[in-house]
């Protein structure tokens, strides 16, 4: 009687430490969970990639690409490889993080509203490590893009939950998983108005209406709060996720850029769910 307890409990053990190893040898490098985070919900490369006829040209990926030419400023989206004169190879650790949270380069210089370094402050200390991991280990690509013109001076802008890195991504908890997903992928810098002084997160989250003009024409950001008939309160799950990964809204019409369809199709299904998940959460507004 106790040697076979003793056998169940030795082999109970042996498929344990199995197990552990088999986990252990599936679990994502620091380089992997920054090339998942940088090339899916951040979208890094929909503006820091040099586009093409065809499309972005990755051959040349994160060497620097869109340029804003806007009322306040005319700027061009930064090489961001590990090239030594041109992008960020003479960069910190420390450097680099300091700039995506704070929204100011090594030599002083703010970067422009259009990089969404306010909803990067949540970023996890981990996540943060391997960000900069994969940005370490990219192709480097020797590309100048022109020095930024500012017309006059800009805040801060700090996305509400965003003002200092979370201890851990959500976990099992999909709302805060989700939470934590769609602003460290700032789907709410394109999906909120502005108002007065900045974007009206304290009134309008997620109602949409702002405009993108671009090669597709002008598209307007979408409703995505909890609205029955303006936002997405009647979609299915299913339907918000295709509008996500493929750009198909309910009815079927096509959905315009600058949304990153094809790089939130790499997702992970467990991370839609959890993006998708807050979403049913914010509340309804017109």
């Amino acid at each position: 009687m106790t040697s076979g307890i003793m056998m169940r409990g030795c082999m109970a053990m042996t498929v344990a430490i199995a197990v552990s190893a088999i986990t252990a040898a599936r679990a994502e490098t620091p380089v992997e969970r920054g090339a998942y985070l940088v090339n899916t919900i951040m979208t890094c490369n929909n503006c820091h990639t040099p586009m093409g006829p065809n499309g972005p040209q990755f051959d040349k990926a994160l060497s620097g690409g869109l340029t804003f030419d806007e009322p306040p400023f005319k700027v061009t989206a930064s090489n961001i490889t590990p090239d030594k004169e041109t992008g960020i190879g003479a960069w910190s650790d420390a450097d680099i993080k300091r700039t995506l949270r704070t929204g100011v380069r090594p030599n002083g210089v703010a970067l422009a509203a259009v990089m969404p370094s306010g909803f990067y402050g949540i970023i996890t200390d981990g996540d943060m490590d391997a960000i900069v991991a994969y940005l370490r280990s990219v192709k480097p690509v020797g590309n100048k893009v022109p020095d930024p013109v500012y017309h006059i001076a800009l805040p801060h802008e700090v996305f509400p939950g965003a003002e200092k890195p979370l201890a851990n991504t959500g976990g099992d908890d999909k709302v805060k998983r989700g939470f934590y997903l769609a602003t460290v992928g700032h789907c709410m810098e394109c999906h909120t108005p502005m108002g007065p002084a900045g974007h009206d997160f304290a009134g309008k989250l997620g109602a949409g209406g702002r405009e993108f003009p671009g090669p597709w024409g002008k598209s307007t950001s979408r409703n995505i709060t909890s609205h029955p008939d303006k936002g997405l309160g009647k979609w299915t799950d299913d339907e918000i996720k295709r509008a996500m990964t493929q750009g198909v809204a309910r009815d079927g019409s096509p959905l315009k850029p600058p949304m990153g369809y094809p790089y939130y199709a790499r997702m992970t299904p467990a991370d839609l769910d959890a993006v998708v998940a807050w979403l049913r959460t914010v509340p309804p507004k017109e």
